[in-house]
């Protein structure tokens, strides 16, 4: 087989390679995240669906630990895949839009320097596929108007259903969407039956999983009720837009303005009317229902396909083309070793303070902050956590080693202990804090309980003894996950199938 030389010098071959190196030499550091644990843990107890997530991204991380196990760079690789596929097609996209060298490298390098897209690299998580989806059904819309072959809306149905299988938020894309979409001529495909057959694949494929949410009683309201009611930070809508700049890039904001620019004066495609309105719809919703800013990046690679497009028609000079690019370039080598753990976390807080990007200034839920970002910081201390937790369990009487368990207050301590706690000989824990909820009691009766952090005073409200055991601490996790004490708790004054109910904890 012969491969064209010219491959290799195509703007959408070399980002993607770039990207994919790039995260295969940062994906192993520090530690595994706290919310890949539990799709862990979710994957190996597979269903249609769990309280805040679709099963897609938890089966797929199962599977990768189970061939990977502690190597992350090799459990991390399918994210690291899906963003180095997100930046070429960004810039194949561009191209497809029209655009020459000139654009397809400008906004392939939006896509590959936007914090926001290094941040879903080097995470296994439900937004690994979410920028590659929203562009998926952009390009399709497009290929729909250019070939007129309305056999587009397919290719439309399976990538929304993918996409709805790892994460509900695009389906606030689809909607927005369909909204700017009744501006253009592509509405007429409603008197055609392809959009219907679309639509009806991409509800086979999602099915199970709403079916699953109904018999569970919705669970995931439940949690975007917390999500409006205090867990997530309220933003202003100018505070809302300075998040944009900081996840997706300032020097970005050109190009994704121009692109909403040019959709929506005199638009090269009559497609391009839809997505200005779509923005803007997105925009207001998530300001209004305090959704988080990160939410909206994945609109961005079609907005710098069309923007680079633009933006080449208007700078016709070399010299101004090369600044611009190189821009890009300096840009994403100052910013990226302050999003992705390419040095040691001392040096990494040094760096980032010096560049005025201390933890905070992303921060999007209402939690004290730790010294590093807390994506960064909640990879800290679980393995270390499960050991100490072993060691008090194997120091109990066996008479109450027989019946111990260990209580997660939160799904991430919980799912350290059933990932690490079989190899320490340590039993399933359990938690009452989202699906672990649904997987109950496990058994136990409450009799003998570890459980980390609280005070001593509040324990022994609900237990007759209450002894400290030992303590946890990381100098670079989460405030709440650091300097907690370890506690054994015996004789719960309740049954713990009475109160179980009563701790529900969907957040």
């Amino acid at each position: 087989m012969r491969i064209d030389k010219k491959l290799f010098s195509q703007p959408w071959f070399l980002l993607g390679a770039l990207t994919l190196l790039l995260h295969l030499l940062a994906n192993g550091g520090y530690g595994i995240f706290r919310d890949e644990l539990y799709f862990i843990v979710c994957g190996r107890r597979l269903d249609w669906g769990y309280v805040d997530q679709p099963p897609l991204v938890p089966l797929l991380a199962a599977w990768s630990y189970a061939l990977s196990g502690d190597w992350l760079t090799g459990f991390r690789l399918l994210p690291a895949l899906a963003l180095s596929t997100t930046v070429a097609l960004t810039a194949a996209f561009t191209r497809a839009l029209g655009g020459g060298k000139f654009a397809q490298w400008l906004a392939g390098l939006c896509a590959f320097g936007a914090p926001q897209f290094l941040a879903i690299g080097l995470l296994f998580t439900t937004d690994t596929f979410q920028a590659l989806t929203w562009l998926g059904c952009a390009w399709c819309l497009l290929r729909l108007e250019q070939s007129k072959d309305e056999r587009w809306w397919l290719a439309f149905g399976a990538i929304a259903g993918f996409g709805l299988l790892s994460k509900y938020l695009i389906g606030f894309y689809l909607v927005a969407l369909a909204l700017g979409l009744v501006a253009t001529p592509l509405h007429r495909s409603l008197v055609k039956p392809w959009v219907y057959a679309g639509v009806a694949l991409a509800a086979v494929v999602v099915l199970p999983n709403v079916l699953w949410q109904q018999a569970h009683g919705w669970p995931f309201l439940e949690l975007g009720k917390a999500a409006s009611n205090g867990k997530n930070i309220a933003l202003s809508p100018l505070a809302f837009f300075f998040q944009q700049l900081l996840l997706v890039g300032p020097l970005a904001a050109p190009v994704w303005l121009a692109g909403l620019w040019a959709c929506a004066n005199r638009p090269r495609f009559a497609l391009y009317r839809a997505f200005p309105i779509a923005y803007v719809v997105l925009f207001a919703f998530f300001v209004v229902s305090h959704g988080k800013a990160y939410y909206l990046t994945y609109f961005y690679p079609v907005l710098f396909g069309i923007g680079a497009v633009a933006i080449e028609g208007w700078v016709r000079k070399a010299v101004l083309r090369g600044v611009a690019l190189v821009s890009l370039i300096l840009a994403t080598a100052v910013f990226t070793p302050v999003v992705i753990p390419l040095m040691p976390e001392e040096s990494f807080i040094r760096y980032s303070n010096a560049l005025g990007l201390g933890a905070s200034a992303t921060a999007a839920e209402n939690r004290k902050q730790a010294r590093l970002p807390q994506y960064l910081a909640d990879m800290h201390g679980w393995p270390q956590m499960a050991a100490k937790i072993a060691a008090v369990y194997h120091a109990l009487p066996p008479q109450d080693r027989a019946k111990a368990v260990f209580y997660g207050r939160n799904y991430g301590e919980a799912a350290a202990i059933d990932v690490y706690g079989a190899r320490l000989g340590l039993p399933p824990a359990i938690s009452s804090h989202n699906n672990y909820w649904l997987w109950g009691t496990r058994g136990h009766d409450g009799s003998v309980i570890i459980e980390l952090g609280g005070d001593k005073a509040d324990h022994e409200k609900d237990f007759r003894t209450v002894e400290w055991a030992g303590e946890v601490t990381d100098p670079y996790a989460m405030p709440d996950e650091t300097d907690q004490a370890i506690w054994v708790e015996r004789g719960l004054r309740k049954p713990l199938t009475e109160i179980w109910p009563k701790l529900k904890h969907y957040q």
